[in-house]
């Protein structure tokens, strides 16, 4: 059977992807992102390192509760808000208190 989750075998790198180290990767550039700004899904993704994951980055991210990881400054390629947690309302109304659309 093939293994889906093998990254390569470059050296230096490790021989698997976890999909707990892809959602690290994931909150790790969305904690980075700063108020005022947003990124696309497909930004997040690329950034990551895979630029076609932009459906399991809007996954991740809508599975999180962690107030320090502002997923809500992470919007939609064609220049809509997208899905949030607490209600696309929320979402919106949270950025445009900090100015970011």
């Amino acid at each position: 059977m093939k293994n889906y989750a093998r990254v390569g075998k470059r050296q230096g790198k490790p021989a698997f992807r976890t999909p707990s180290s892809f959602k690290n990767n994931v909150y790790n550039v969305v904690r980075q992102i700063p108020k005022g700004k947003v990124l696309t899904y497909k930004e997040v993704a690329h950034k990551v390192g895979s630029p076609k994951a932009y459906r399991a980055v809007g996954n991740i991210l809508n599975k999180n509760y962690d107030p320090n990881i502002p997923c809500h400054r992470v919007v939609r390629s064609d220049g809509k808000i997208g899905g949030y947690n607490k209600g696309s309302d929320k979402k919106k109304e949270i950025l445009e208190s900090e100015k970011a659309i």
